[in-house]
């Protein structure tokens, strides 16, 4: 029953991402993608509890808190991104693979952005489906109380987080300058340690209803993996260090994830 009810958010999931890859073809923008993310894992979330029925307090939990994390963020990405416009990142791996490889715009964007999204985003948000859908009338135990804490709290930190920074890009004068107070002050990336705390809090909460759940442990692994080695600090930071000069000095006084008191310069 579990992998049948997976097997269809798997297979909604294919569906959502081969519409919105005809829309990139058309407006030839990929970047978008970001916002799906979250807007995605929000869906998984959604799908599984109507495959649930009568969902208790663990079930509607876990929903409550995907749901909050998705549409949140989703709606700030795609925010940013009317208002930006297309991402440089995507610009140039789009760019990039077509002149390499002789690829149409279509393909490219198919294979190095849309296909991969699908099993990653999948992944990631094993918990969030698994708990839902194993979640029974379960109540909330100590765990899935301490995970539900936890989730609260990337949930907040993120959100502030991500306020104090378009509230210092609205302010002309900030422009070149690199955000060193608020939450800033203690972490490079403060919305990325909301991501992390959000996600281990949602497989704690999860964890409640046995292995099937520990075993999607590889959701918030990845995850973590992401945000801090591959995709998510490191590519950022590569492009500020260029782009502002004020973010090396940045980087030696403020911790890189964790949340810590600044170093005296």
């Amino acid at each position: 029953m579990l992998l049948a009810a997976l097997g269809q958010n798997f297979a909604l999931l294919v569906a959502v991402m081969i519409i919105l890859w005809l829309v990139s073809v058309k407006i030839r923008d990929v970047s978008f993608i970001d916002s799906f993310w979250a807007y995605g894992m929000a869906i998984m979330a959604g799908a599984s509890i109507l495959q649930v029925g009568n969902a208790g307090w663990l079930g509607w939990t876990i929903f409550g808190l995907t749901m909050t994390w998705g549409v949140r963020l989703g709606t700030h990405l795609y925010l940013r991104w009317s208002k930006e416009g297309e991402d440089p990142r995507y610009t140039k791996i789009i760019g990039t693979a077509m002149k390499k490889k002789g690829w149409s715009f279509a393909k490219t964007a198919l294979i190095k952005a849309w296909v991969l999204q699908i099993p990653l985003l999948f992944m990631v948000c094993l918990p969030a489906q698994i708990g839902i859908l194993l979640s029974g009338d379960q109540g909330l135990g100590p765990l899935a109380v301490i995970g539900l804490v936890l989730a609260v709290i990337g949930i907040v930190f993120e959100t502030v987080g991500d306020a104090q920074l378009k509230a210092f890009k609205a302010d002309p004068s900030n422009k070149g300058k690199v955000l060193d107070t608020g939450l800033w002050r203690y972490t490079r990336h403060p919305n990325y340690f909301g991501d992390f705390c959000t996600w281990w809090g949602i497989w704690l909460v999860a964890a409640q209803v046995g292995w099937p759940a520990w075993v999607a442990i590889i959701g918030p692994l990845f995850l973590s993996f992401t945000l801090t080695k591959w995709s998510g600090a490191p590519m950022l930071e590569y492009a500020l260090r260029k782009n502002r000069p004020d973010y090396v000095d940045y980087i030696e006084r403020t911790s890189g994830f964790f949340p810590l008191p600044p170093k005296r310069g």
